[in-house]
């Protein structure tokens, strides 16, 4: 009797490695999840390159005007210069080794759960980067030294942390406005503008009458639990929102080989952080990747998602802390 011929299910056109097709739904799953996960998409100017360890962005200040005299040189006016260089982070990685022995015991598939956790687990970081950056430009000075190039700023509201739910949103809602407002007096786009926020105080707008009642202008519902904007704001609510002294582990970063901690910065009391997508800028090395390898001599397959990017503060006058002490 002749051996049956089995379907080359998993090679590319019946040939080459066993399981060449099958990681492209795991890596489908890990980018899925990474996406779904990220509170941050969109808030940050983003730049790939392809080699090196930093990117520079120039940076230009303005130019004034004067009258000229009848008779004079015109000798034209100098204009201050600096740089912003944003390094590359090490490489960050989330990985899980699954056995052949356990998988086999196990009565449900747990790829797919251990791919949407290691995407998860990018996600929150990045997040976390991304939102301590914004926090640092909060607190930097301005870019170049012209007058009135405006630097990063706090809004200290003890309203905020009232017992008061009434009289906690409307420090919240007074905030936004305030910030609003420094943001239009530094030239900020409108456009664009978000707000990273505990939950609490979200959820304390989202139940203020006059944040989301249509006789205000209101944009939101108590039944769904939304507050959509205000001051032209777009919230966000981020459950991993960053509010204490980040100086350790991997929270903190790690650059050069882990000779320098990027994202390192005290958020202590904190509860948002409004931003333009100008304030902060990321460079990508490595996107998002997947890989996944059996290890015969384990007996098991390794699965590993990784990605090399850094961050960093571009415009300081893009971004606005909120306090509540």
């Amino acid at each position: 009797m002749a051996n049956a011929s089995p379907v080359s299910v998993g090679r590319v056109n019946a040939g080459g490695s066993e399981d060449a097709l099958f990681l492209k739904v795991f890596a489908g799953e890990v980018l899925t999840s990474f996406e779904r996960a990220s509170k941050t998409e969109g808030a940050d100017m983003v730049r790939s390159i392809s080699s090196g360890k930093s990117a520079t962005f120039p940076v230009m200040g303005r130019v004034g005007a004067s009258y000229h005299t009848a008779g004079a040189e015109i000798t034209g006016s100098d204009v201050n210069h600096n740089e912003k260089v944003i390094t590359i982070n090490d490489l960050l990685i989330s990985s899980v080794f699954l056995s052949n022995i356990e998988e086999a015991k196990n009565h449900w598939d747990v790829r797919s759960a251990y791919s949407q956790e290691i995407g998860r687990a990018l996600a929150f970081t990045k997040d976390k980067h991304i939102l301590q950056t914004i926090g640092q430009a909060s607190l930097a000075s301005a870019n170049v030294a012209d007058s009135g190039y405006g630097a990063g700023q706090t809004i200290t509201n003890a309203d905020i942390a009232s017992a008061t739910d009434s009289t906690a949103a409307n420090g919240m809602i007074n905030s936004l406005f305030e910030a609003a407002r420094k943001l239009d007096a530094n030239y900020v786009p409108s456009e664009g503008r978000k707000c990273f926020m505990r939950l609490e105080e979200y959820y304390k707008l989202a139940n203020a009458t006059n944040a989301i009642n249509v006789d205000f202008s209101g944009r939101g519902s108590i039944a769904e639990g939304k507050v959509v904007k205000i001051a032209g704001i777009e919230l966000v609510p981020v459950a991993h929102f960053v509010d204490s002294n980040v100086n350790s582990g991997v929270d903190q970063g790690s650059a050069t080989a882990g000779g320098s901690n990027p994202q390192a910065v005290n958020l202590t009391n904190y509860v948002a952080l409004v931003s333009h997508p100008s304030a902060v800028g990321t460079v990508k090395l490595m996107d998002l990747g997947v890989e996944k390898e059996y290890d015969i001599r384990r007996q098991g397959t390794l699965m590993v998602a990784k990605y090399a990017m850094g961050h960093g503060v571009l415009r300081p006058e893009a971004a606005v802390g909120i306090k509540e002490a």
